[in-house]
């Protein structure tokens, strides 16, 4: 992080396309902001910086800058609104000419073109606006030679007609391009989805991702892209199994069929009578919200490089889910799970474009706190398996007790 005398340097230089200054914390000025220095197009290969409490001619505003102010800085990474979650280092508050002065810093994206709320920013020198068409095409012509993640990697041997391009189209464009740009869009459908990640133009056949969320046959191309639920109605495996189902549809629709399965096949309730009293409650063998969390935090981190699925287990006492894939990335067993990395960030952002998850990083500790107000144990994360992740979620004692 900058010291105080590179701040002041920065304050002062009018001409510099990597520097912001502002006093407003509001996300509509702080999003575009960060996603345009996400996006680097002028290939700096450098962090921009946004200048909190700085006026547009540099000197220091004298505002006083506390935790509401720092809370609302965290927002623009967490809340989702720019995607793909972009990389930021918050600096404690400088003291600096009798004001407080925060400085953002904003690494490039290895995952351009980066996006808030569906619109493409970029910087080049003082200029800050919505990128064209062609300079879209620019940061997802760069993106393919700087990404290394499976997702986002070409599926070498498919092509375009191994898409369902009408549900892309239809149900996702809409949610993940803001109206206005769709509005003026005149690009094919290739180039549409590459600037989604999804295809690969330099290779002309979709990417990896593009297979799992829109292919029709995700599995011919990449075996284990499925999920798997078994019920077994006992506490322990046996012979035997009570049902069976099997989740092999595209990813897109299949997160639609899995949310109403939960809904109406694991999650359970049932009326009881408060202890003495003579009205009765509700009570959940498991909290929704809890369960689609898991899973779904299984379908964002697993390593589909794999042959085997993700696994659901559903005993008499408990469920276990299991998916290939070891922690990832700064995440280890001593930070886990307050911290977070994406090992599949372009299957992590269309869940989140789609609204299954609402926010990155809380997820895990957000599915405990339903779990705790459920009565049911933590979770349990077993990370002995070296290749694999499991977690165990117990049925809840008033369902146990009822």
């Amino acid at each position: 992080m900058l010291s105080v005398a590179e701040v002041k340097v920065l304050m002062k230089d009018m001409e510099s396309d990597r520097v912001e200054r502002t006093i407003s914390f509001k996300e509509d000025k702080l999003g575009p902001a960060t996603c345009a220095f996400s996006n680097d197009f002028s290939n700096h290969k450098k962090p921009g910086y946004i200048l909190l409490g700085v006026n547009d001619d540099g000197t220091v505003n004298g505002m006083t800058i506390g935790d509401e102010e720092l809370q609302k800085i965290g927002n623009v990474k967490s809340n989702g609104n720019v995607l793909p979650q972009p990389s930021l280092i918050v600096s404690p508050v400088f003291k600096i000419d009798g004001g407080d002065v925060v400085v953002v810093e904003v690494q490039p994206s290895s995952y351009p073109p980066v996006r808030y709320d569906g619109r493409c920013w970029i910087r080049i020198g003082p200029r800050k606006s919505k990128a064209t068409i062609e300079e879209e095409r620019m940061l997802t012509e760069r993106r393919s030679s700087l990404t290394k993640a499976f997702d986002v990697r070409p599926c070498l041997g498919s092509s375009i007609s191994d898409l369902n391009t009408d549900l892309f189209k239809t149900f996702y464009l809409p949610k993940a391009i803001d109206a206005e740009t769709l509005k003026q869009n005149n690009r094919d459908i290739k180039q549409q989805l590459a600037s989604l990640r999804f295809y690969d133009l330099v290779n002309d056949c979709p990417t990896n991702a593009g297979i799992i969320l829109f292919s029709e046959r995700p599995t011919y191309y990449i075996p284990g892209a499925y999920i798997q639920y078994v019920k077994i109605p006992s506490a322990e495996i046996i012979p035997g199994i009570e049902f069976e189902k099997e989740f092999k549809k595209c990813l897109c629709l299949d997160l639609l069929n899995i949310d109403e399965f939960i809904q109406s096949v694991i999650i359970k309730k049932s009326l009881i009578q408060k202890p003495d009293s003579m009205q009765e409650q509700i009570i959940y063998n498991y909290p929704l919200w809890s369960i689609r969390e898991l899973i779904f935090n299984a379908v964002i981190h697993r390593n589909y490089e794999t042959n085997a699925p993700i696994l659901i287990y559903e005993f008499t006492d408990r469920i276990e889910i299991k998916n290939s894939g070891y922690l990832f990335g700064q995440v280890n067993q001593y930070n886990f799970p307050n911290l977070s990395d994406y090992r599949n960030m372009e299957i992590a952002e269309s869940l989140k474009t789609l609204g299954y998850i609402n926010k990155f990083n809380f997820g895990i500790n957000t599915a405990i706190k339903y779990l705790r107000d459920n009565n049911n144990p933590d979770p349990i994360f077993d990370l002995s398996l070296v290749t694999a992740m499991k977690v165990t979620i117990s049925i809840s004692n008033n369902w146990k007790h009822r």
